[in-house]
């Protein structure tokens, strides 16, 4: 095809011309794209965005779009896409140990542990205190045993309530908090608070048994807010790269998000395992290397309250790296609230999410809460195939090394569910889907033949599913959940949708250890699988697949919401890949346009790009100081680049109001999407009158008439 670009005639440079700084002039400096209505404009600009709008991991060479092909070709372009990316990382994984061997290790570190820290603390603590129960019952049985004489029986069962209620409420409150005053102020909350719980466990005391109970108690309460704040704060800090730099690549995104905040959360495992494993250390270094009963006072004192003191450590240590190392936290959450002129709590984007999202909103906390009820309901198993198999029911020693193998088996769950929650054709929805399944499955077989399934006949095979449901508990809804419940929701309020659903989720939990105490066993059986196949369908009917769409054009699609365009946009976040089944129901999908969507997210370019333009021209006049990450964060190349300063009207550049408490430092209207005045573009008229219908950037009019 013939150059479309217009040149400028070449020429010798003018006698006694300085070539200073980039030479003398010869006409070859600069040439004109053109900026006629032909087919040879459409077909440079679609060489030049290509890399942009139709990226080789989602689209194909002729730009068809991995989920419009059929089944087999689908197949083979996801497969040879992972395979690519997949190869692509084992020989990075290869040079990083060609230069230090244990760079691979430095790196998890910074990727998973150091952003999983609190929820491996979390993990930890919560798992010790439902391991310590046993042992508190067997060293106290006038205070925690089945005939008490000496403690209050409300009291006792207060500590799991009041340790749950107080996640439920740390939940919803850091949500709120990471929403309002930001991401890094919930990350540095959380662990200051729990530092403390932690203290004031280890050091709970009290006149009398009793006594002791209720500070335990209320302790944990203090200690489970901060847990709970973890759950959202985590999971919204992981997603949007709050360790890095803040800057967040779209290919990374859409190829690994559900990877990264899944080794984040898969440290819970990790720290339920060393957990498990410091409680019997410690029961056999105080026990004088037995852990069989009777149990000494000062045996129990020891090693309950030094695996409490153990993690404080830890906590007090994450106190000082959330505050120190993680100043980026926030910096997607205040690019939102710019966008939307929100100083505060964003109000009309939690009143629209519950407008336009509400069936995903359902999805993500009924999910959940199906989920908790699984999730603790799997301590059925094991009671009582323990009573069966083993020599020594009565031994804590015995039930830990049990949690101990049951734990091992959980965290292979996490890591297989890491792998494939971001593949195209597993993904996030069926992962979910399966997990629940065979949940059901793996309790609604031994609640139809108890007998059986208890006795030696058939113990191994009751055994078998109790750690088959560990595994596809976190092989599924436990790993996908804590996923979803921010990625399917709009920056402003994703920590708020989170903690909500969270806070559903353990009331599904709270409901399971109620419930439990007035039900016999073989009634739990029949109970329990039914919240599989409700978890099963709440998910097919309502939560829809973002595997393989990255935030940013969902962040794109709830900017045309928050304008009260929603119908105006046709990009891939409404293709029917990407909806739930209610959407498609609703007809969301039928504003999906591909070729209208091109033109569209071109524009929406620019007027991103102008407003960068004139941030940085305002900076180099000598205005008022502009933060360095209002300047960067695009994956535009120099064409890109050059393409905009030819085709885009000096009106746009030379908006007024670049002022720092003015919208247009980010070219964007006070409801967040991309807009402009008249003649913003030399070709946005003529690109919208080609389409027939009106980008964002056509309704300025009523942009301004709003404000």
């Amino acid at each position: 095809m013939a150059d479309p670009v217009r040149h400028h005639r070449h020429h010798a440079p003018a006698a006694g011309m300085l070539p200073v700084p980039h030479g003398p002039e010869t006409g070859d400096e600069h040439g004109h794209y053109p900026q006629g209505d032909g087919q040879l404009t459409t077909d440079r600009e679609r060489e030049i965005f290509q890399y942009l709008t139709h990226p080789d991991d989602c689209y194909t060479a002729d730009g068809t779009y991995w989920a419009d092909l059929p089944l087999r070709e689908r197949v083979a372009f996801v497969n040879k896409s992972h395979n690519e990316e997949a190869w692509k990382e084992l020989k990075s994984i290869g040079s990083m140990m060609k230069k230090d061997p244990l760079s691979p290790l430095s790196w998890y570190f910074r990727n998973a542990v150091l952003p999983g820290a609190g929820l491996g603390l979390e993990g930890y603590v919560l798992f010790s205190i439902g391991n310590l129960a046993p042992l508190f019952e067997a060293t106290y049985p006038e205070c925690w045993g089945k005939n008490r004489t000496v403690c209050s029986g409300n009291w006792i069962a207060a500590v799991t309530y009041l340790e749950v209620i107080g996640i439920m409420v740390g939940q919803v409150a850091v949500g709120i908090i990471g929403d309002w005053i930001g991401r890094r102020w919930g990350l540095i909350q959380d662990a200051a608070i729990m530092f403390v719980g932690l203290l004031m466990i280890t050091a709970s005391w009290g006149l009398n048994l009793n006594g002791w109970v209720i500070c335990y108690a209320w302790s944990l309460f203090f200690y489970g807010f901060g847990v709970g704040g973890e759950y959202p704060i985590t999971a919204t800090s992981s997603m949007e790269n709050a360790v890095s730099a803040g800057k967040l690549s779209t290919r990374e995104d859409r190829l690994h998000r559900g990877r990264k905040v899944t080794m984040a959360f898969l440290m819970q495992g990790w720290g339920q395992l060393i957990n498990q494993a410091l409680l019997i250390v410690l029961l056999l270094i105080f026990h004088h290397g037995s852990g069989d009963p009777p149990y000494g006072l000062a045996t129990t004192q020891w090693t309950w309250r030094l695996s409490f003191a153990i993690p404080a450590v830890g906590t007090l240590w994450l106190v000082y790296y959330r505050t120190y190392k993680m100043p980026h936290a926030s910096r997607q959450l205040q690019a939102a609230k710019k966008k939307g002129n929100v100083t505060g709590y964003d109000v009309d984007s939690l009143k629209m999410t519950c407008t336009h999202f509400g069936g995903r909103l359902l999805a993500t906390a009924g999910g959940w809460f199906c989920n908790d009820v699984f999730f603790y309901g799997n301590k059925l198993f094991q009671a009582q195939f323990i009573k069966v198999i083993s020599d020594k029911p009565e031994s804590v020693l015995t039930n830990w090394i049990w949690n101990l193998i049951n734990v091992i088996v959980s965290l292979a769950g996490y890591y297989l569910a890491s792998l494939l929650i971001d593949h195209k054709l597993y993904g996030r929805k069926v992962m979910q889907q399966v997990g629940f399944l065979m949940c059901f499955v793996m309790f609604v077989v031994p609640a139809f033949n108890y007998e059986y399934y208890t006795s030696p006949a058939g113990i191994k095979a009751f055994q078998a599913m109790y750690f088959l449901s560990s595994f596809f508990n976190q092989f599924g809804p436990n790993s996908v959940t804590f996923l979803v419940a921010g990625e399917v929701f709009p920056t402003p309020i994703r920590a708020s949708a989170h903690g909500f659903s969270a806070c559903i989720g353990k009331a599904g939990a709270l409901l399971a250890s109620v419930l439990y105490n007035y039900i016999d066993t073989q009634t739990k059986f029949y109970v329990v699988p039914w919240f599989g196949l409700a978890g099963m369908l709440i998910t097919w009917l309502y939560l829809p697949d973002t595997t393989g769409l990255d935030l940013k054009e969902q962040e794109r699609r709830w900017n045309y919401i928050r304008a009260g365009k929603g119908d105006e946009y046709h990009g891939i976040a409404i293709h029917s890949k990407h909806l739930s089944v209610w959407e498609r129901i609703r007809g969301v999908h039928k504003r999906y346009d591909p070729e209208l969507d091109i033109k569209q997210k071109i524009e929406d370019m620019r007027e991103e790009w102008a407003g960068k333009e004139r941030l940085r021209r305002h900076r180099e006049t000598g205005g008022d100081p502009v933060g360095h990450e209002d300047l960067e964060g695009d994956e535009w190349n120099d064409e890109v680049h050059q393409y905009f300063r030819d085709t885009t009207n000096g009106d746009l550049l030379m908006k007024p109001g670049v002022k720092n408490n003015e919208k247009a430092d980010s070219g964007l209207g006070e409801s967040g999407v991309l807009r402009s005045g008249s003649g913003s573009t030399k070709r946005a008229s003529e690109l919208d009158e080609k389409s027939g219908q009106a980008g964002p950037s056509q309704s300025s009019g009523s942009d301004e008439a709003s404000r």
